[in-house]
């Protein structure tokens, strides 16, 4: 039986569609439906490993984690992750076919649509409620002859929508009013509601914008949602959030640095460190120095390595870490970070950027080489000193070869990483490390700090059912669920524009 399915688009990009639909994945996945969600385009450098061996946006795996299943490469069929120079990496239901830029990309938009309406016919064949989220603004009318991430998929899978716009930024009935002014009448005619997220303040003095909004669109309003301050928990997507997200660090903490680079990737592998009461954690933009107090300073996961690399130099980080181990601080890289702290990378096929080969960091003694298949893949182990337990996952390409001693060792027999000989340098291809409760209270304790209680996993489940009991009271919930309805999957090509 195919399921019934709803569509959440939004006025702009970051109005909180993704935490609205993990919000809703948790609330119906408690009254007992079986709920998956759904995004056909994503664009993020942070993505997530799949239990089927691929790979797709962060936000979609933790929607699945919300709805308490595990994520599928159907969830995110289509993942664009930018890089430096070649545009954008564009991985189709969890692969890697290609790169393209902006504009090529266009066009490839209208075969792409027949690998998104595959995905979501499985899901909508496997569940009771398919939560489908947007990409960026519904109004992109420039971009509406091709598009396959918000009304060019409603229309053609016959999933109705409701529209979120932003308070917080202002100008939300302008936003709302104004997306139906703009779009096609017949896309206009999908919408069937609307809900205004992020309200601060007295919600009564809203009643007359919502009633506005009803009477100039038509829509339904589903709900005026508060601010959730609990929000910031939850692992985000987009690293535009990180200029958010950094300590003041006036007190006793441990301070942890990370280096944030233009093409940082899968930086949600900090967040145990941020939200650990025991840790000062600090992202730092371009031509910010390394504090001198700083315990560790992180090298984190990019896009495009050799790029990141010359920004990192750019910014004077070489200079800076150079001075931070002189302090007796500690430097560990992670994936890409990992493959800068060696003394060569090379990509002579060009899959970062253009072909070509630059001298590492130097920091450890390992080349790194850009070929071979990606490798995605989920893994567990140990630390090879010490025996400290980890789960986390591979999300990488490059292969690391010299004759330091590793860090980690695998299940399956392998070892991953480096260590230095003073053990104050190290890296690793394993994301999620820090995740896993034992390695931070290792790590923490490795650099001088103090073990700490804190339960990462633990506490993102929490924030997800204090989300949904934030929506339960705040969004008509049983209305919402009403206007979803069985969807009719029809070609790609017979979507009218």
């Amino acid at each position: 039986m195919t399921a019934r399915a709803v569509m959440i688009q939004g006025t702009g990009s970051d109005v909180g569609k993704s935490t609205l639909i993990a919000g809703l994945a948790r609330l119906f996945t408690r009254r007992g439906l079986r709920v998956l969600p759904f995004k056909p385009q994503n664009m993020s450098n942070n993505a997530a490993v799949t239990a089927d061996g691929g790979e797709i946006g962060r936000a979609q795996a933790l929607q699945a984690r919300a709805a308490r299943v595990p994520p599928s490469v159907h969830m995110n069929p289509v993942l664009l992750k930018p890089q430096s120079d070649v545009g954008a990496q564009v991985v189709v239901q969890g692969k890697v076919v290609g790169n393209a830029r902006a504009r090529a990309y266009q066009s490839l938009k209208p075969r792409l649509m027949e690998a998104v309406l595959d995905s979501f016919g499985r899901l909508a064949a496997d569940c009771d409620l398919v939560l489908v989220e947007g990409a960026g603004s519904a109004a992109e009318v420039n971009l509406r002859g091709n598009d396959i991430a918000n009304m060019g998929f409603a229309r053609a899978a016959d999933v109705p929508v409701v529209l979120v716009g932003d308070i917080d930024r202002g100008g939300v009935i302008a936003s709302l009013v104004g997306t139906k002014t703009v779009i096609d009448v017949a896309d206009a005619a999908m919408i069937e509601g609307f809900i205004v997220n992020r309200f601060r303040g007295d919600p009564s003095l809203f009643d007359d914008g919502m009633a506005f909004i009803a009477r100039e669109t038509g829509w339904q309003p589903l709900g005026l949602v508060p601010f959730f301050p609990q929000a910031h928990r939850l692992p985000a997507e987009d690293a535009v959030i990180l200029q958010d997200r950094a300590a003041a660090g006036s007190d006793d903490r441990l301070r942890i640095v990370v280096l944030v680079y233009p093409r940082i990737a899968n930086f949600d592998d900090f967040d145990p460190l941020r939200l650990d009461p025991s840790v000062d954690l600090v992202f730092l933009g371009p031509h910010q120095p390394i504090p001198g107090d700083a315990a560790l300073a992180i090298l984190p996961g990019s896009k495009a390595t050799i790029a990141d690399l010359a920004s990192l130099r750019e910014f004077g980080w070489d200079i800076d870490l150079r001075a931070h181990l002189r302090r007796g601080g500690h430097v560990l890289g992670i994936c890409g970070g990992f493959q800068m702290l060696g003394r060569r990378i090379a990509d002579p096929q060009g899959i970062e950027g253009p072909p070509g080969a630059v001298e590492g960091l130097g920091l450890l003694d390992v080349d790194t080489v850009m070929e071979g298949d990606k490798v995605l893949v989920e893994a567990i182990g140990e630390t090879i000193d010490g025996g400290v337990p980890y789960k986390g996952y591979e999300m990488h390409v490059g292969r690391t070869t010299g004759a330091m001693r590793p860090l980690l060792t695998l299940a399956d027999g392998r070892n991953d990483g480096a260590v230095s000989a003073d053990g104050r340098v190290a890296g690793c291809y394993m994301h999620g490390l820090l995740a896993d409760d034992r390695q931070r209270r290792h790590w923490l304790q490795r650099i001088g700090g103090r073990a700490s209680s804190f339960d990462y996993e633990a506490d993102v489940d929490t924030t997800l059912d204090r989300l949904a009991d934030h929506l339960e009271q705040h969004v008509d919930c049983d209305r919402l669920l009403a206007l979803a309805r069985e969807p009719a999957p029809r070609a790609a090509s017979s979507d009218a524009n």
